[in-house]
């Protein structure tokens, strides 16, 4: 007999806790969902026992034990809280309960009662109105385990997340005095010229200078570094300019970070290369170089992370020593994380946040750069900031971008608008917005598949199978896949991708990863342990480590024949096949790795990538150098040096042939090819397939088994729920 009965019908706790049994037996939850609904429960229940006559501490109910399981949950899923009123609405959709590959016992005797049967006919305020009196529930006034804030539900240390979040920008929303608005002026026209068009990166400036919390959100290609480095050296100047200035330490203390590794290695590289050509010499006050930083941090660094603790060194009572922080790539950064920046910032500090708002959010809770820029498309600035914004920087906004009711925060947003890098001919550029504005329909695909684009190459089903009609996960299936990967199949793009032009320069043709394995080997150093020679190694390794980032496979899944694992298989078979790899497994020359987790010790951060390389530093007991494997890594400050590593002191890593979108947010490469598998999961969204398309910055391979998976992922998008935009509004 079913047991698929409305929430309301539940007889007791342990009917509720029963079902959440089965929920975990089926991988519908975590055990950790279970085990604090479970504590919930007993806290309520202990507490009613105690309670005296007249106190209003109700007893544990069905409700609150699945509610707490479900707040748990969405946690786990990124998002910030449960919304009560979206769960009544549509329980299926917002939780995405069962979730795809799990049993779902529909049809069998017992089968569980999923959360539609549960929420089905039920409104929020009966939700509200059976959890509202626990003892384990307020409104964030007590010390509970859940706070409910109107209709959305949380567990405490996020609510608390959010609300220092909230208030830290809030008290840095109230723009700088005129006395300055002359020297920004003076300043930006020095750095920026002056244009009858729009520029909508000094614009960002002028935004980010007035407030001491601002975002600059745009883009690949539209200059989000060029706009900060621009931005720095205006308020350099500006300091330069105050009255008592110590001349032995004239300039503001600067910091810039980034949530990763390798993002904080691509900034530094990106403002060591444009650093040169911002006019410092020509500014009021003319700071030099030196007023502009060039290290780049990750956010944990940073902040002094403590191993095995959630705490930091840095915090409320130990502020950071500076003035101004840049955060880099700021959509992968979370709640949590967040909230501690905040927290660590010094009450007078200014925080810049850069970033893509169309990007995929943090793996873990929140949304918060999204959150920060849902409006910004529009613009909402209000009359006084248009008027003030002409003043200071000579552009007059259009009018749709004007609002009377703009919210404070609006103020503070400023989004680039121009690609530098996409021109109106690049394809990546149309699938880019394409897929942004949720249309990626027949007509564009016929496009992509007839090279209509330059820039793009569309493996179908045809094209990726030796037998269209074959499975997938046969055998063989996808060698296809794999030998793209291994050439790059410059035939599939218009003109073999030979005699293309970006932004007036020679664009090289399309590899794969036979590339960077032919350098290996055709351009490897004689073979010598002598230390003068170590130069000559680096230097080849430099180039190896360049020609593999010249292409990468992006998968939107870990697992199956369309996923991570499968292809880092496939592509190891198809190099060895090929003669370029000895082998497959374990270490072995040409193996390339990526770094999962933070090792201080060594210096490498999640997301950092190294190339395996075989060099003669090691003796024989005879004294002859024998070869040994050493992998080697790009140098994290922009100097361009290289970190010899042994393969024995690397713990956290995987090999690389393919990686997850995720894992690649931060990082850019010449060719990147984006698999799509062939059925739709809850990961592929539009976010996810946005931010795989903007990896490539001048060749871009769709791998597309199913057209249908691909129309139906862009048409949806991540909405995580969270109250944060509300507190600001």
């Amino acid at each position: 007999m079913s047991t698929q009965v409305p929430l309301a019908e539940f007889a007791s706790v342990d009917d509720a806790l029963g079902l959440l049994d089965r929920w975990v037996d089926l991988g519908w939850l975590r055990a950790l969902d279970h085990a604090f609904a479970e504590f919930v429960c007993t806290l309520s229940s202990q507490a009613s026992a105690e309670t005296t006559p007249g106190e209003k501490t109700s007893a544990p109910n069905a409700q609150l034990a699945i509610l707490a399981a479900l707040v748990s949950h969405q946690v786990g899923r990124g998002h910030v809280c449960l919304d009560l009123g979206q769960l009544c609405q549509d329980a299926e959709a917002t939780l995405v309960l069962p979730p795809e590959g799990t049993a779902r016992l529909d049809e069998a005797p017992e089968s569980p009662s999923k959360p539609v049967d549960l929420f089905r006919d039920t409104a929020t305020d009966r939700l509200v109105e059976a959890i509202i009196h626990s003892i384990a529930v307020s409104d964030g006034s007590r010390c509970t385990p859940l706070v409910l804030e109107g209709t959305r539900l949380y567990l405490r240390r996020f609510w608390r997340y959010e609300q220092g979040i909230a208030a830290g920008i809030r008290q840095r929303l109230s723009p700088g005095g005129a006395d300055s608005d002359q020297q920004l002026s003076l300043a930006l026209d020095t750095l920026f010229g002056q244009q009858d068009a729009v520029d909508y990166q000094k614009v960002a400036c002028a935004l980010a200078a007035r407030n001491r919390f601002s975002v600059i959100t745009g883009g690949p290609g539209t200059g989000k570094t060029t706009t900060v480095l621009n931005l720095l050296a205006a308020l350099q100047s500006m300091a330069c300019q105050k009255p008592g200035l110590d001349p032995d330490d004239p300039y503001l203390r600067i910091r810039l970070s980034a949530p990763t590794g390798k993002a904080a290695a691509r900034l530094s590289e990106s403002i060591g290369g444009a650093l040169s050509k911002v006019p410092l010499a020509a500014l009021p006050g003319a700071p030099d170089a030196s007023a502009i930083p060039t290290e780049v941090t990750t956010l944990h660094r940073l902040l002094g992370s403590r191993p095995g603790s959630r705490q930091f060194r840095y915090n409320e009572d130990n502020p950071l020593p500076l003035d101004i922080l840049v955060i880099d790539e700021a959509s992968m950064v979370d709640v949590d994380l967040m909230a501690s920046v905040f927290a660590a910032l010094p009450e007078n500090a200014r925080l810049i946040m850069l970033g893509d708002k169309d990007q995929l959010a943090s793996v873990d809770a929140g949304a918060v750069l999204g959150e920060l820029c849902q409006r910004a498309n529009a613009g909402h600035y209000r009359p006084e900031t248009l008027e003030w914004l002409e003043s200071v920087t000579g552009c007059r906004l259009p009018e749709e971008l004007a609002d009377a009711s703009g919210q404070p925060l609006d103020q503070a947003v400023g989004m680039l608008r121009k690609s530098y890098r996409f021109d109106e001919h690049s394809g990546i550029g149309v699938l880019a917005q394409a897929t942004n504005e949720g249309r990626f329909d027949k007509s564009l695909i016929s496009q992509c598949q007839t090279q209509t684009f330059p820039d793009v190459a569309w493996l179908g089903r045809s094209e990726l199978m030796t037998d269209p009609t074959d499975n997938p996960s046969t055998a063989d299936a996808l060698l296809p896949l794999a030998r793209h990967a291994r050439t790059g199949s410059a035939g599939a793009f218009l003109n073999a991708g030979e005699g293309r032009m970006v932004n007036g320069d020679s664009v090289s043709a399309p590899v794969g990863y036979g590339h960077y394995l032919q350098i290996m080997s055709g351009q490897r150093p004689h073979a010598t342990d002598s230390e003068a020679d170590r130069l000559e190694w680096d230097a080849w390794a430099t180039k190896v480590l360049a020609a593999f980032s010249q292409f990468q496979v992006l998968c939107a899944l870990r697992k199956g024949p369309f996923g991570v694992e499968g292809l880092n298989q496939q592509v190891a078979n198809e190099l060895r096949a090929s003669g370029l790899i000895v082998k497959t497994e374990g270490w072995y020359a040409g193996r390339p790795v990526l770094v999962t987790g933070n090792d201080y010790n060594l210096g490498l951060m999640n997301g950092d990538i190294g190339v395996t390389l075989s060099v003669p530093w090691d003796h024989d007991e005879a004294g002859k150098p024998v070869q040994t494997l050493r992998v080697a890594f790009p140098s994290s400050d922009g100097s361009g040096t290289i970190r010899w590593i042994s393969p024995s002191r690397l713990q956290s890593l995987e090999t690389v042939y393919a990686m997850t979108v995720h894992k690649s947010q931060g990082s850019e490469f010449t060719h990147a090819c984006l698999v799509i598998p062939d059925r739709l999961t809850p990961v592929l969204t539009r976010e996810l397939i946005y931010t795989g398309i903007t990896r490539a910055r001048h060749w871009l391979s769709l791998a597309v088994p199913q057209e249908g998976v691909l129309r139906d992922a862009v048409g949806r998008s991540v909405v995580r729920a969270s109250g944060l935009a509300r507190l600001l509004a």
